[in-house]
């Protein structure tokens, strides 16, 4: 039992610091690469080879294809990519993940490459000055971690050699018939549905391989699984989000579930070509282990690592010709909800989501929020000229209710990205759409406001006069062109923006909106009983045309980095 203990504890202590290295490898990695990434991806609109290409880079850059998989839900959720071209990614993204097996097939020494990697990064993450020095040490502690779990989980494994009962239960996995490579998978692929990571289980297979635990067609079959399990990722990201958050995890699992099921017969056939390309695989070599000369073949690494290719490659080239079919597919197996509202759930574990990435997730609903404020004028200026019927006004309620909802779910997910270590500019980029989508929510409030005092004014059987309408369209008017104005800025790059013009734009627009509000108060007397009550409720109005150019000013000036 004592045995037992310290070979679990001595294991999953290195899964645990292998997956905690590949965390702060990916993180590293990200905060070097990030709007680079982002920059990068968007190329793979041009062609579907380039989106397989740009699939296999983006994956070795950032060494995860769960990360991948989260970006694509987003930028497919918000238009920023078509289904087919995310699942040519995807293919992409399958192939590059490889890139991790070759490196742990070929560390020379994992316990001095690990101690090395950690003193090394340490000593630029703690010692040295500069964020981009500070984000390259991340990443090379982040390497030493993963290369010192491998060490521990290596070194975990030793013992089951030496013990019959615990070494009966791996070497009875059967990699030899079709049905003992299906459960070796399916428990392959629960494994790493659990942690989420296909290259920690990999990682655990080699180990096992290499001390003659587990057999090489065993291992293979653990690869099948693994592929299949790390599809998880991507239905977290989507739960609760749109039909195609939905639709680009679906396409993930089905393209990984039916190559592994397809290719998984010809296993014998893909054992013997990494055998043949690496005639000495089985090839025993001693080592020293804590001063015990121990044998192991460690040689079985590198077949595994090219059979690991190879199946990604073939599963690639299986699909690739069938995407725009198997995109309609998914499209027909997923529906598109009519009116679906939009949202960010489908990015709420933004923990795997680079922030470069994720502030562009953010900026894409700021640009929902501008245009449906601009939108909401609109509709407003036929409430007060009277052309309006229920439809436009049950329309201006529900849009307010949906930039509610885009208001809060925008702040909760780039909360959550705050808590990460951001680079300065990234920061103050979150930092800006924070207070964009603060200002915009408010517009759309006061948009509702203007309804409800209309409305008051109908219970009340109070209707404006022609000079008072016309006063109050041209408060609007005036309202409407500065936010005209002002809302085309909330892009990225931004552009030079002259606060000074805009500023005295602002305090022309606010002397006018004083002298008409003079003006409504003189027209109270005696001579018309209700005009108290119009006159208030038009002066409500006034004010919420007021407030609304405030917040189109605040919004000018944040964009020109004015105010936080």
């Amino acid at each position: 039992m004592k045995d037992v203990l310290l070979i679990l504890i001595t294991v999953f202590g290195g899964l645990g610091l292998f997956l905690l290295g590949m965390k702060h490898l990916s993180d590293g990695l990200q905060a070097t690469a990030g709007g680079g990434l982002r920059k990068f991806m968007a190329h793979a609109t041009s062609h579907r080879i380039v989106g397989v290409g740009t699939g296999i880079i983006s994956t070795m850059i950032v060494q995860s294809s769960s990360i991948i998989t989260v970006m694509l839900v987003g930028f497919v959720s918000t238009a920023l990519l078509t289904l087919p071209q995310a699942i040519n990614v995807l293919i992409g993204a399958n192939i590059g993940t490889t890139a991790t097996v070759w490196i742990i097939a070929y560390a020379p020494n994992p316990q001095l490459v690990g101690f090395v990697g950690v003193a090394l990064g340490g000593i630029l993450y703690f010692f040295m000055r500069g964020e981009r020095v500070h984000n390259l040490g991340l990443t090379i502690i982040g390497l030493g971690l993963v290369f010192l779990g491998l060490y521990f989980m290596s070194k975990g494994v030793l013992p089951i050699r030496e013990n019959p009962d615990i070494a009966r239960y791996f070497t009875s996995m059967d990699g030899s018939t079709l049905w003992g490579c299906v459960k070796v998978a399916f428990v392959s692929m629960l494994l790493t549905a659990v942690i989420q990571s296909s290259a920690a289980t990999v990682a655990i297979a080699m180990t096992l391989a290499a001390q003659q635990l587990i057999t090489y067609e065993v291992a293979i079959a653990v690869l099948f699984g693994a592929n299949v399990g790390t599809t998880a990722t991507g239905w977290i990201a989507a739960i609760g989000g749109s039909a195609e958050a939905r639709r680009t995890a679906l396409a993930h699992t089905l393209s990984n579930l039916i190559g592994s099921i397809v290719l998984l017969p010809f296993l014998p056939l893909f054992v013997k070509a990494g055998q043949a390309m690496f005639p000495n695989w089985n090839m025993a070599e001693t080592t020293m282990v804590s001063g015990i000369k121990t044998t192991v073949l460690s040689r079985i690494t590198a077949p595994i690592a090219v059979t690991d290719t190879l199946f990604a490659l073939c599963r690639g080239a299986l699909l690739f010709p069938f995407v725009k079919k198997f995109a309609k597919l998914i499209e027909w197996l997923v529906k598109q909800p009519e009116n679906e509202k939009p949202h960010l759930s489908a990015l709420k574990f933004g923990e795997r989501l680079s922030p470069v990435i994720a502030c562009d997730q953010a900026l894409q609903e700021v640009f929902f929020m501008k245009s449906s404020n601009l939108e909401l004028l609109r509709c407003v200026r036929q409430v007060l000229d009277g052309s309006s019927d229920e439809t436009v006004e049950n329309h201006i309620v529900h849009r307010e209710d949906i930039l509610d909802n885009v208001q809060r779910e925008v702040t909760e997910f780039l909360g959550s990205i705050m808590t990460k270590r951001l680079a300065l500019d990234v920061s103050e980029r979150a930092r800006r759409l924070l207070r964009l989508t603060d200002e915009l929510e408010s517009v759309s409030d006061e948009a509702a406001t203007v309804l409800k005092v209309v409305k008051r004014l109908r219970s009340h059987k109070q209707k404006m006069s022609e000079v008072s309408e016309s006063l109050m369209l041209s408060v609007h008017d005036r309202v409407a062109e500065f936010a005209e104005k002002v809302t085309p800025w909330i892009r990225s790059p931004r552009p030079p923006i002259d606060i000074e013009a805009v500023q005295s734009e602002s305090k022309a627009i606010h002397e006018f909106i004083r002298t008409c509000r003079k003006a409504q108060l003189g027209r109270v007397g005696p001579e018309d009983p209700g005009s108290s009550i119009r006159v208030l409720g038009e002066l409500d109005i006034i004010n919420a045309y007021e407030r609304i150019r405030a917040y189109y000013l605040n919004i000018a000036e944040t964009l020109a980095g004015g105010k936080r």
